[in-house]
């Protein structure tokens, strides 16, 4: 038992410490751990499927001039290898770089800063240190949880963000927990990884819709390991990181930090709130806007065989919360493409729905699209507040004949409120992964995540996601 004395630290800091510290995996509910398992296993896939694309080919390239002994795998390489740092700033950038990784509320993507850290460090420890599976579950959601407390600092932080892109802030932090968890850190030297990721923390919300926000991202992942690395080196930062204006506090406005519950039967914000999983790659506010526009062009065609009468259509208006990094009337590259209500809406009704490849360049070119792009029209209803909790869209499609056609969506497939069923996670994941990953090592990653409390050595992960098939580990595969 621990004394109740001991826990309960002067400051919000030392009392996040001990939290870190004191968390074991008795602690973990069953729904805790089937949520957390599902991210997990969304979290590679959508890694994988990233490991395609320009930005992460980029700083792959850039990253190959630190090469050390100690080393970590690249999701989807087997020709090489890099050291924890840069296997976690990769992998990281590779979960972001199409903005197909999960949102959680209050607004962050919890996931891609945490993940590729501790899958990246279990790799570095010594043969004799082995890193079970339930090892990596806990500190996966230790990380998660810290993301979720330290939001909830802020009222502003429940609504989508304006100046900090929140991964590059609590992400670090979260990042930085999770590797202090899995690094069996004391508490001091847990307070001294917050404080150091706290100096690595914050990037502006500016470089959204570029090829630098999934950076954000592998920097949260990296700069948290680093600072978790640093402080068990012994380096000290300000002990009271959480408890100032001018530490955390610097990135909210209205910052006010609370003790954390006692460690007895710990109640998990995982429990309480669950995280919504994207079914295409964009900006999770075009979810609900893909939606309405789906039912929309099923009403529009109803009377038309199928297709899209898009010369009587006089006008488009989406009624949508005022997101000014999401209002982008004509997108001209994937990345504006993904952060584009009128993009999302545009490409919906033309072709019913939106998959990963609605953003190719090919698909973002069309006449049809920009002919349909000119029509459209934003409007932001009072009541329609900026919060993954409560917004709402409306698409209204005028013909030329003056009928209305129009539709709403409160809530989409894949949102906390209407959770992805279990065979609709594990199509996104096999489309994604199989992009990459021979049959095998997609099919051994599935089974290695469903058990992964079972597992003995979660290396064997690693050996999956590097793209090794199945034979060459069935005897490293023991579950306990």
């Amino acid at each position: 038992m621990h004394h109740p004395s001991k826990m309960w630290a002067k400051t919000i800091t030392g009392n996040f410490a001990n939290v870190i510290h004191g968390l074991n995996a008795n602690h973990l509910t069953d729904q805790v751990i089937q949520r957390s398992k599902r991210m997990i296993l969304d979290t590679l896939g959508v890694g994988l499927l990233g490991t395609s694309t320009e930005v992460c080919h980029k700083v792959t390239q850039y990253s190959k001039i630190y090469s050390s002994d100690i080393s970590s795998t690249i999701w989807g390489h087997l020709d090489f290898r890099l050291p924890p740092l840069y296997a976690a700033f990769v992998n990281g950038v590779a979960v972001h770089s199409m903005d197909f990784d999960d949102t959680w509320h209050p607004a962050t993507h919890p996931s891609g800063a945490v993940l590729p850290a501790v899958i990246a460090l279990s790799e570095a420890f010594p043969q004799k240190k082995k890193t079970s599976g339930l090892d990596l579950l806990l500190a996966f959601n230790v990380g998660i949880e810290v993301q979720g407390r330290l939001l909830r600092f802020s009222s502003e932080a429940r609504n989508i963000p304006k100046r900090f892109h929140p991964p590059t802030v609590v992400g670090t932090m979260g990042s930085a927990a999770a590797c202090a968890k899995l690094l069996a850190l004391d508490q001091l030297k847990c307070k001294n990884a917050l404080a150091i990721a706290a100096s690595y923390a914050g990037a502006p919300l500016a470089n959204a819709a570029t090829q630098t926000k999934p950076l954000h991202v592998g920097n949260a992942a990296k700069h948290g390991l680093e600072a978790a690395c640093l402080a068990s080196q012994g380096l000290q930062g300000n002990k009271q990181i959480l408890d100032m204006e001018s530490g955390i506090g610097a990135f909210y406005t209205d910052y006010n930090p609370q003790a954390l519950p006692t460690l007895q039967s710990y109640p998990w914000l995982l429990d309480q709130q669950d995280v919504a999983i994207k079914r295409f790659p964009a900006h999770l506010g075009t979810h609900w806007v893909a939606d309405a526009a789906s039912s929309v062009r099923r009403k529009l065609v109803e009377s038309s065989d199928n297709f899209l009468p898009l010369d009587k259509i006089e006008k488009v208006i989406l009624k949508v919360p005022e997101v000014k990094y999401v209002n982008r009337p004509s997108p001209t590259s994937e990345h504006e493409a993904r952060h584009s209500f009128q993009f999302v809406a545009c490409s919906a009704l033309l072709d019913g729905s939106m998959s990963v490849q609605s953003f190719t360049s090919e698909n973002i070119q069309r006449p049809a699209l920009r002919e349909l792009l000119c029509k459209t029209q934003l409007e932001h209803p009072p009541d329609n507040t900026p919060s993954f909790e409560s917004l709402y869209c409306e698409v209204s499609v005028t013909l030329r004949d003056g009928n209305l056609i129009s539709d709403r969506c409160n809530t989409f497939y894949g949102h906390w409120r209407k959770p992805l069923k279990k065979e609709d996670l594990e199509k996104k994941f096999q489309s994604n992964a199989s992009s990459v990953l021979p049959a095998e090592a997609t099919e051994g990653i599935l089974e290695t995540v469903y058990n992964l409390e079972k597992v003995e050595d979660c290396s064997v992960l690693s050996t999956f996601l590097s793209g090794q098939s199945a034979r060459a580990l069935s005897e490293k595969l023991r579950f306990l």
